[in-house]
């Protein structure tokens, strides 16, 4: 009997595979995006003090935003994007999170370089 991959498996395998190089440190961040099917959230994560800085999801009152679609993920870029630039974050490390840089993914990041973030 054939049995076909789980495909979350597959994607923390190559998230997995891109962490072992890329990090954020404190004056550059780490943008983690994470996808899921009625959601997407950004972070801002330190990785050499283990904090997150600044976050923002489809989840945030604040917003009113509903579903996850591309309107959606740009909403989120241009949120996560003006929260870092309030802390003092210009330049961060952006993290796919093992997803394909397409859709939602590469909705988010647009809009977020749109508003001033540098990766």
């Amino acid at each position: 009997m054939i049995t076909k991959p789980d495909k979350n498996v597959i994607r923390k395998k190559r998230h997995n595979r891109v962490r072992r190089t890329l990090s954020g440190t404190t004056e550059r961040p780490r943008l983690n995006v994470y996808r899921s099917n009625k959601n997407i959230y950004a972070q801002l994560i330190d990785d050499v003090n283990a904090v997150t800085l600044a976050s923002a999801s489809t989840m945030d009152k604040e917003l009113g935003i509903s579903g996850s679609n591309t309107e959606a993920a740009k909403q989120v870029g241009a949120a996560i994007a003006k929260r870092a630039i309030d802390k003092g974050y210009k330049s961060v490390v952006f993290d796919r999170g093992g997803y394909l840089y397409h859709g939602r993914i590469k909705a988010l990041a647009e809009a977020a370089r749109e508003e001033g973030l540098e990766f």
